[in-house]
Formats: C-alpha cells, sequence, structure tokens
C-alpha cells in the first residue's frame, strides 16, 4: 500500500512539473495521469538506453519527469 501510495504521489509531482516544463495545462488529475504513464513510458526509455541516475527515488522521479515529458509532446504531434 505505501509504494503505490508514493508511486502516485511520485506520479502527480513528475506530471505537475513536466506540465510546467512542457507549458500543458492539465488540471491534478490530468497531471497525476500523464505522471503515472510517464513513469512506465520513462523507465523503459531509460532501460532501453541504459541510463540510470542516482539512487532509487531519485531515478524513479526523473524517469517519470522525463516519461510525462515524452507523453504530453507524443500527444501534442497527435493532436495536430
Amino acid at each position: 500500500m505505501e509504494s503505490l501510495i508514493l508511486s502516485l504521489l511520485i506520479g502527480l509531482i513528475a506530471g505537475l512539473i513536466a506540465g510546467k516544463l512542457m507549458k500543458s495545462s492539465m488540471g491534478l488529475v490530468g497531471s497525476l495521469v500523464v505522471g503515472v504513464i510517464g513513469s512506465f513510458i520513462g523507465s523503459y526509455l531509460l532501460n532501453l538506453l541504459g541510463i540510470s541516475i542516482g539512487n532509487q527515488l531519485l531515478n524513479i522521479f526523473i524517469s517519470s519527469t522525463v516519461g510525462a515529458c515524452v507523453l504530453i509532446f507524443v500527444v501534442r504531434m497527435i493532436k495536430r
């Protein structure tokens, strides 16, 4: 249960940061969804590239933020 809450909290923060970096306003729920989906995308991409950053918590946070930014970028490209 703790890991689920921690994952959601990290996903929310990562989604909020990605929204600010990508200048996208999604609201609280949208940020949570983007952050959680982004964590899967980011961890896949960073593992594929063989990149590991810092300790486990920092690595999860950075990969979630990177993945959320990638997700926002792809959604924007599809909308156009």
